[in-house]
C-alpha cells in the first residue's frame, strides 16, 4: 500500500468518525430538547380544507403565525420596508400553557413570568413554527380530525419542536385506548 493510499484511508476514517460524532450530537440535542424543553400549546388555524388531510399527514397552520404575519405587514407599512426575516415573538401563556400573541420581540427583550419567547421562520412569505405538517400512520386520519392545538417543547433559545396534537380539552390525539 502506498503512502497516498494510507493517507486516503486515514482521511476517510477520520471523516466518517467526524460525521458520526456530529450526527450523534444532533440526536442528543433533539432528545434533550424533547425532554427538557418547556411545554407550550399553539392553537391551530384553519388551512385549505382540500389539503387538511392528504394521505398520511395533516397540513398545519397556527393562529399565532397569522397574528405574526399581520404584525409584520403592519410593520412594513410603518417602516416602508419589506423585510421577510426570521425572528422572535413574545407570547402570553395562560393557566393551561396555551400561547397568545403579545408582540413581536427580540432575543434581548425582558419577559414577564407568564411570557415566553418563540422563534419563528419566514419561508416563501409565510410564518412557520418548526413544521407545517404532522405525519401519522396511514389510515389513522380520523384520530386527528379533532385537533385544535399543537403541543411543543421550547428550548432556551425559543426554538419550538412539535411533539403531538391535542383536542379542545388538551387531550393527546392519536393514541389507541386499550
Amino acid at each position: 500500500m502506498t503512502s497516498s493510499a494510507k493517507w486516503n484511508k486515514i482521511v476517510v476514517v477520520a471523516a466518517t468518525l467526524l460525521i458520526l460524532a456530529l450526527v450523534n450530537w444532533a440526536i442528543w440535542a433533539k432528545e434533550r430538547h424533547l425532554t427538557e424543553g418547556e411545554v407550550v400549546y399553539l392553537t391551530l388555524a384553519p388551512v385549505d380544507p382540500r389539503s387538511l388531510m392528504q394521505g398520511d399527514y395533516m397540513a398545519l397552520n397556527f393562529e399565532i403565525a397569522n397574528r405574526i404575519q399581520d404584525a409584520l405587514y403592519a410593520r412594513r407599512l410603518d417602516d416602508g420596508e419589506i423585510r421577510a426575516a426570521d425572528g422572535h415573538v413574545v407570547v402570553h401563556l395562560d393557566e393551561r400553557r396555551v400561547a397568545r400573541f403579545q408582540r413581536l420581540g427580540a432575543e434581548s427583550d425582558s419577559l414577564d413570568d407568564d411570557e415566553m419567547r418563540l422563534r419563528y421562520r419566514v419561508r416563501n412569505g409565510r410564518v412557520r413554527f418548526a413544521t407545517d405538517a404532522f405525519f401519522f400512520q396511514e389510515g389513522h386520519a380520523e384520530r386527528y380530525e379533532p385537533a385544535r392545538y399543537g403541543r411543543f417543547r421550547v428550548n432556551e433559545r425559543g426554538e419550538p419542536l412539535l411533539v403531538s396534537l391535542h383536542d379542545d380539552e388538551l387531550e393527546k390525539l392519536g393514541e389507541v385506548e386499550r
